[in-house]
C-alpha cells in the first residue's frame, strides 16, 4: 500500500542537477533536498553555486558543487565523479541545463551557434546519463530525468533551434528509456512559459497577454515544475518510464486568448 507521507520522498539519495543555481534547476535542486537527498548541483559561475550551496546546506541536505559548462565533456565525468566521494551514489540526474542563443528563423541562424545548441541541449545530457550509467547506475539503477520543453512537442516561430534540440531530447528520452530499462527509468518533463530569467523575453513584456492564454489564467513559476520532477524522480512514478509529463498551465486546452 502506498503511503501519502513518504511516497514523494527521496531519503537518503544523491541527486545530480545541471543548470541548478536559477530557475527551474534551482527549484528542483531545492526541492531534493527538502525531500530528503542530498545534492550535486553543476553550474558555470562559482559565486551563483556557493550562495546555492548555503541555501540547500540550510534545508539539511549534503551539497557538492561543479564549476563548469555542460558543454565541456569533462564536466559530467567530474560531477558524478564528485558525488561518488562525496555520497557514495549518484541515483538521480536532472538534465535541466540548457542554451538558446538562436532567436529567429532556422534559415537566417548562424550554424555555428546552432551546433553549440544542439551540443549543449542534447550531447550534454547524454554525456551526464553516460557517466552516471558507467560509475553507478549501471549496478544499482536509478532515474534520469531531463528538462525539455513544449517547444518539443510543436514547432513554434522565433525559436526553432532550441525547439528541434527539445524535440530530440524527448527522443534520446525514449531511447534512453528503452535501452537502460528495467534498472534505470528516464522520463521528461514539459514546461510550458515558466518565469525565469532565462525566458524573461518571452514574458516580462506583457505578462498579463501571456497568462490570459493559459486555461488556469497564469504563468509557471519554477516551482511547478519542480513539483512535477520530484513526482518523477521519487517512487511515486515507479511504472513509468519513456513518458514526457507536460505542465503547462492548461495552454494546450485553452481556449482564451
Amino acid at each position: 500500500m502506498i503511503d501519502p507521507a513518504t511516497v514523494l520522498r527521496i531519503d537518503g539519495r544523491a541527486v545530480l542537477v545541471t543548470g541548478g543555481t536559477r530557475g527551474i534547476g534551482r527549484a528542483i535542486a531545492e526541492a531534493s533536498a527538502a525531500a530528503g537527498a542530498n545534492v550535486c548541483v553543476v553550474a558555470r559561475k562559482p559565486a551563483e553555486l556557493e550562495e546555492t550551496s548555503a541555501a540547500i546546506s540550510a534545508l539539511g541536505a549534503q551539497v557538492v558543487t561543479v564549476a563548469g559548462s555542460v558543454g565541456d565533456p569533462d564536466v559530467a565525468d567530474a560531477a558524478v565523479g564528485a558525488m561518488m566521494e562525496t555520497f557514495g551514489r549518484c541515483d538521480v540526474v536532472v538534465n535541466n541545463a540548457a542554451i538558446n542563443p538562436v532567436f529567429g528563423p532556422l534559415m537566417d541562424a548562424d550554424l555555428g551557434a546552432v551546433t553549440k545548441v544542439f551540443d549543449a541541449n542534447i550531447t550534454a545530457p547524454l554525456r551526464f546519463a553516460r557517466a552516471a550509467w558507467h560509475q553507478h547506475m549501471q549496478e544499482h539503477g536509478g532515474v534520469v530525468l531531463n528538462v525539455v520543453s513544449v517547444g518539443g512537442l510543436r514547432p513554434g516561430p522565433f525559436l526553432g533551434a532550441y525547439n528541434v534540440s527539445k524535440a530530440a531530447l524527448i527522443h534520446l528520452t525514449r531511447q534512453l528509456a528503452q535501452e537502460l530499462a528495467p534498472g534505470v527509468r528516464v522520463n521528461a518533463i514539459a514546461p510550458a512559459l515558466v518565469k525565469t530569467d532565462m525566458a524573461r523575453a518571452l514574458w516580462e513584456p506583457n505578462e498579463e497577454a501571456m497568462a490570459r492564454t493559459h486555461a488556469l489564467g497564469r504563468l509557471g513559476v519554477p516551482d511547478d515544475i519542480a513539483s512535477g520532477a520530484l513526482f518523477l524522480i521519487s517512487d511515486a512514478s515507479a511504472w513509468l518510464t519513456g513518458e514526457v509529463l507536460v505542465v503547462d498551465g492548461g495552454a494546450g486546452v485553452s481556449a482564451r486568448g
